[in-house]
């Protein structure tokens, strides 16, 4: 006779509560979680990927899928009673204590993530969706794996993937040469990083004393400077070709494989951060440089002026 086992899911959810809260600087806002279940919670990359499902107003996280296919309960339920749901990047795990670390940008009551961490408080619930430990493959959701014979790494991204590039960073080991180059609200967020030697971390605020810069101006100047001074060591393609994106209405995520071998040993280039940002640095590098493209990853995190999920 033939048992069958149970499929264990690649994601979950957890339900979990605040535990404390922490302001790290004019936009960030560290929320840690915890919850009984997060000893089986699989934070597999620096740059690990989540969904953080909000509270309700009035009905709180009762509404919360309990099953395997939680997205296709969510799916199910009337639109009233469906939380928002959200893609954050975790910033450290610790399942022995029972801990998830995420870093929240604020910017008011703009939408349901931003409005919900401007008054979190400990002891609220929500529910995270996160990678299963007990799944017996690799779960994904996350995109940080250059190739080990990279000569240097260029990390650039905006505020929405400080949290991720800040992991990557320290996760980074002793004489590694990047150049990180984060593009931030104000002067007053740029965060203290524990940045191994050989890194070297720009912070770019828009807003300043002599004025405000549009978003992406900085992070591009920046970028395009940045290529132009590794000059020889970026890797050159026999072909420039480029689909273009239609940022829009297509998602811009674009990852080299993770296979030994792929790429060169010269520059890594890892960006993420507003789509209609990436899409021009995508442009420049792979187009108008002539970098390889299996040697650049670009993630567009969200579209501005529309629903992140």
């Amino acid at each position: 006779m033939t048992v069958e086992t149970a499929q264990v899911p690649a994601y979950r959810t957890f339900p979990v509560q605040v535990a404390r809260v922490q302001r790290l600087g004019e936009s960030f806002l560290r929320v840690t979680f915890t919850g009984p279940e997060l000893d089986v919670f699989a934070s597999n990359g620096w740059d690990q990927r989540i969904k953080v499902m909000l509270p309700l107003p009035g009905r709180g996280v009762v509404d919360c899928p309990a099953g395997d296919d939680w997205y296709g309960e969510w799916r199910a339920l009337p639109p009233e009673r469906q939380m928002p749901i959200r893609t954050y990047t975790v910033r450290a795990a610790r399942p022995e204590l029972l801990e998830v670390d995420v870093d929240f940008v604020l910017h008011g009551a703009t939408g349901p993530a931003s409005a919900w961490a401007e008054s979190a408080a400990a002891g609220d619930e929500v529910v995270l969706v996160g990678p299963n430990a007990r799944f017996p493959g690799p779960t994904g959701g996350y995109e940080w794996h250059p190739p080990a014979d990279a000569s240097c790494l260029l990390i650039a991204g905006d505020e929405t993937a400080v949290p991720a590039i800040c992991a990557i960073v320290e996760s980074l080991p002793e004489g590694r040469h990047a150049r990180v180059l984060l593009e931030v609200p104000t002067a007053g967020d740029a965060l203290n990083v524990a940045a191994p030697r050989g890194v070297e971390i720009s912070w770019l605020p828009r807003r300043t004393g002599s004025g405000s810069a549009p978003r992406g101006q900085l992070l591009t100047a920046a970028v395009v400077a940045t290529v132009r001074e590794l000059g020889e060591r970026l890797a050159p393609s026999p072909t420039a070709e480029l689909a273009e994106v239609d940022v829009d209405a297509e998602i811009l995520w674009e990852v080299p494989d993770a296979a030994p071998g792929r790429g060169s040993s010269g520059v890594y280039a890892w960006l993420a951060g507003e789509a209609g940002v990436v899409k021009g640095l995508r442009r420049h590098l792979v187009r108008d440089v002539g970098v390889d493209r299996r040697s650049v990853a670009f993630m567009g995190y969200w579209r501005e002026g529309r629903d992140s999920d």
